[in-house]
């Protein structure tokens, strides 16, 4: 029998129509719908930070219809015996019978906790990822931008909702945060007033943080989200080097019907994994907890591992005090990193634009790099991973003291002299691992792949037979782009310089201080640091031609 088209509706017709018209969606489906998406896995961890978000959302608005945000006291009565008969807050009692009483209520909360765990380490890992790949280079620098902005509102977004159910460990965590907040200078008080609406605890901190973790930071949020996700579409994917893959010609699969399909899939392969790791461990027990006294906190008392490394900056400061005006004191103890944390994540915001004005790289780019083929930018994020790690640790000193019986003296002066000494090995490490990365790969490159067979000469040497590269590993290796270091200005003399801008002895003026540092810093940068040659133009010819 033969086939007949399905006969379209006249009022569907016209309503599709009507829609298209208005709004273009089938000019704009049309445009997308086969956008090649490139399929390499490190491009999966952007799609867990979206999707972890989504989980964050869904469980919050369920979460939402159960809790009371409010620090009047209640009389517990509950399910939960060791805490009957106590005065706690509104907040922390709607957070228990959520936890005790709501069917699938404490699976809910485990999910939410874990997601927005999860989302924060998806989003560091990816912007590492980003970072080492040189993913961030032009035009990319405000999607470099937006995901730093989301990952900080991401770090804010966790401590109100860790705040919210005002239990001991909670409540230790805001005293803390008051404590730095009242450190500042001159403005520390108006501030804690601002964000608190008076002394700690009062009545209005739990309001005020739900408000701002319901409503504000992830409104804020979504609209980044959506910000990012247009420019990606509109700048198309960055993707490794390989054959057919240009600065403009993405290879991989279409959104239509392949990437979409994988995509679902995938969502709901993080959902289950999320849901299956928050019915197996338990985190943020506030029953274990009780309720937050101002007269009592826990040794293991510890922040999301996320905000570790903060405290930690705090923790290993020696308690230095400077006496001025007679009357006032500057606690240096809380102030010094209290301005160092917001300076090492503006250098890491402002990096891109940093590697851009040293280099003097103002292409479009849209090829990855291999992180061995830029060592030195490989280095520093390896020096501040390790930088982090190591104030991690100082953050948790006390209970690397108590599990481990050391001393916690000891510990804290480690990691004040690591955090020093530990990212500057690192850097180095990374940088020469890097370089010995390249030599190996261009011997690869200019003598073959080791295949373990050898062979005898007819004058009685014994080699090892080495097989010539496939084309896609050897383009692989060789197409990446060896930018060279930019010279440094020098003065020159009227007799060799044809600029008019000399003095009355005929000598051009000395170069200003910054285009001296931008000089040295492209020499550190490209040159001048051990990096390893590049085989020559005809070399890889020869190879690729098969006259290896």
């Amino acid at each position: 029998m033969p086939d007949h088209p399905t006969p379209t509706h006249p009022r569907a017709q016209r309503a599709a129509d009507w829609t298209d018209g208005r709004l273009g969606l089938y000019a704009l489906a049309r445009a997308n719908i086969r956008k090649v998406f490139p399929d390499h896995w490190s491009f999966i961890l952007g799609e867990i930070c979206l999707y972890t978000f989504l989980i964050i959302i869904l469980t919050g608005v369920y979460l939402t219809l159960f809790f009371e945000p409010s620090t009047a006291e209640t009389v517990y009565q509950g399910p939960y015996t060791p805490l009957n008969g106590i005065r706690v807050s509104e907040a922390y009692a709607s957070t228990l019978r959520l936890s005790f009483e709501v069917r699938g209520g404490l699976l809910i909360r485990q999910i939410h906790h874990w997601a927005a765990l999860v989302f924060v380490a998806a989003m560091f890992v990816h912007m590492m990822r980003v970072f080492f790949t040189g993913a961030f280079r032009k035009p990319r620098e405000l999607n470099w931008l937006i995901g730093f902005l989301l990952l900080l509102l991401g770090l804010l977004d966790g401590f109100l909702g860790y705040s919210l159910p005002d239990d001991l460990l909670s409540g230790t965590g805001i005293r803390f945060v008051e404590g730095v907040v009242l450190a500042l200078p001159l403005v520390g008080s108006y501030v804690q007033m601002f964000l608190f609406g008076g002394e700690f605890p009062g009545s209005e901190i739990v309001p005020r943080f739900f408000t701002v973790h319901v409503l504000l930071v992830p409104g804020v949020m979504v609209g980044l989200l959506v910000a990012h996700l247009i420019l990606v579409f509109h700048h198309k994917h960055t993707q490794f080097a390989g054959p057919g893959r240009t600065e403009r010609n993405v290879v991989g699969m279409p959104l239509m019907p392949v990437y979409l399909a994988k995509a679902g899939g995938f969502f709901f392969l993080v959902f289950g994994t999320v849901a299956a790791i928050s019915a197996l461990a338990t985190t943020n027990p506030i029953w274990a907890y009780g309720p937050y006294r101002p007269d009592q906190v826990s040794t293991d008392a510890q922040p999301d591992w996320y905000l570790g490394f903060a405290e930690g900056l705090i923790r290993v400061m020696p308690g230095w005090e400077v006496g001025i005006g007679g009357g006032h004191t500057l606690n240096l103890g809380v102030l010094v990193p209290l301005l160092a944390f917001p300076l090492v994540l503006a250098t890491l915001a402002g990096y891109p634009f940093l590697e851009a004005w040293i280099t003097r790289d103002d292409r479009e780019r849209h090829l990855l790099d291999r992180p061995r083929n830029a060592p030195v930018r490989t280095a520093l994020g390896a020096a501040w991973i390790a930088l982090y790690l190591v104030l991690l640790a100082g953050g948790g000193n006390d209970l690397i003291a108590t599990h481990l019986h050391l001393s916690l003296g000891a510990i804290t002066w480690a990691v004040r002299i690591g955090a020093f000494t530990v990212p500057v090995a690192v850097f180095e490490v990374t940088r020469r691992w890097c370089l010995g990365l390249q030599r190996r790969d261009r011997d690869v490159v200019l003598h073959g792949r080791e295949t373990g067979i050898l062979v005898r000469l007819p004058h009685g040497e014994y080699v090892e037979r080495h097989a010539p590269l496939t084309p896609a590993e050897l383009h692989r290796r060789t197409a990446h782009h060896r930018p060279t270091p930019q010279p440094l200005p020098a003065p020159t003399s009227a007799s060799t310089s044809t600029s008019t801008s000399t003095d009355e002895n005929g000598v051009a003026p000395r170069p200003g201080v910054l285009a001296r540092v931008r000089g040295r810093l492209s020499e550190s940068y490209h040159g001048g640091s051990g990096q390893a040659a590049e085989p020559a133009a005809e070399e890889y010819r020869r190879i690729a031609g098969g006259h290896h």
